[in-house]
């Protein structure tokens, strides 16, 4: 069997890259095992502000221009509403914090998405003692939804095997790299924290966050926007809510802890003061890098097999555009972004 490509995990980032080939008629087989669940678990938001610091996100302007065409097609091609659109709310935590807000309004790669206006209003259930500042431009693509209608969609091509992938069994070729009996130009590895088992890549710096979340039910709490504060409280209709994460760096299992949910619950109690029902746990380890910069590029040493991960908590925005860039790379002779191409690792690599 020959293909043009291999992609080994289908998260945010196998999904992108593989939606790059479709779009330029490329053939591809998938192989996914479901060892990974960050994007199965993901919160899914996109917000071009940093809310801890109030500064723009690296690339923000330029990846939501990419990104929200990329779900809005993918929404038209499965008929299926992936993205919700919503304000979000800061909830200021003293007069500091509101200088703060409107010094970053003025700032020119923020002005399109701060209000400088603060939002006196008082929402039910919410704590907020000095008001909130809303963010523009943001919302939450399911990617749960996502990637399980992706994964069926390809089932359906006969485009993917859900079977683990044996690192140890590709074998290369003058131009070409084989696996098992699948032949291939290049292989693109997408396996988010599972790289640290693959022996081509796994000397590249990536860190495992281990993130947990709750689902919860509050009747009482009724809020059409996402609410930021020590956490970050997500609408998903009919008063259920997504709260969360943590963020655990010596933990890296995929499975729900009472320590997380302890953390979470204390936190959610400084802001709101309704009821509330704990419905479900869920736990993922996100891959990160230092710098918050993706992992992308060919091996130095074996050209055939490449990376694409280390998209951290901001793979929705980040995803479709490292994906389009690493096609044009891969296919075009198009130079990667600096920041992002692992030649900046090129001697881990290599050792």
């Amino acid at each position: 069997m020959k293909v043009d490509y291999i992609i080994v995990g289908l998260g945010l980032a196998g999904l992108a890259f593989a939606e790059e080939l479709v779009a330029n008629n490329k053939s591809f087989i998938v192989f996914e095992d479901s060892s990974q669940t960050s994007s199965l678990v993901a919160g899914g938001v996109y917000n071009p502000v940093i809310l801890k610091r109030f500064t723009p996100v690296w690339n923000a302007k330029e990846q939501l221009a990419v990104a929200l065409p990329f779900y809005e097609k993918l929404e038209g091609k499965f008929n299926t509403k992936f993205d919700q659109k919503f304000t979000t709310k800061k909830v200021f935590k003293s007069i500091e914090d509101q200088n703060n807000w409107f010094e970053a309004s003025d700032k020119p790669k923020l002005t399109a998405y701060i209000d400088p206006n603060l939002d006196t209003k008082s929402y039910n259930g919410v704590l907020a003692d000095f008001s909130f500042g809303n963010v523009k431009e943001t919302g939450r693509i399911d990617t749960k939804k996502l990637v399980e209608t992706y994964r069926d969609y390809l089932e359906s091509e006969n485009a993917i095997r859900f079977e683990k992938f044996e690192h140890q069994q590709i074998k290369f070729q003058e131009k070409t790299a084989t696996y098992k009996e699948v032949e291939a130009t290049n292989i693109v590895f997408c396996e988010g924290y599972g790289i640290t088992e693959n022996p081509f890549f796994n000397k590249l710096p990536l860190n495992e966050a281990k993130g947990e979340l709750l689902i919860i039910h509050a009747l009482e709490l009724d809020i059409d926007f996402l609410l930021k504060s020590t956490l970050f409280v997500l609408p998903l209709g009919d008063n259920i809510y997504k709260v969360g994460a943590t963020f655990n760096w010596t933990d890296k299992t995929s499975n729900p802890s009472e320590e997380g949910k302890k953390e979470l619950v204390e936190k959610l109690e400084k802001v709101i003061n309704v009821p509330y029902k704990i419905i479900e746990q869920t736990a993922g380890i996100r891959p990160t890098v230092a710098g918050r910069r993706p992992l992308v590029g060919v091996h130095p040493i074996y050209k055939n097999l490449v990376v694409l991960n280390g998209l951290g908590t901001r793979g929705v925005m980040i995803a479709p555009t490292v994906a389009k860039q690493l096609y044009n790379h891969l296919e075009n002779g198009a130079d990667l972004d600096e920041e992002i191409d692992i030649i900046r690792f090129i001697k881990k690599l290599k050792a």
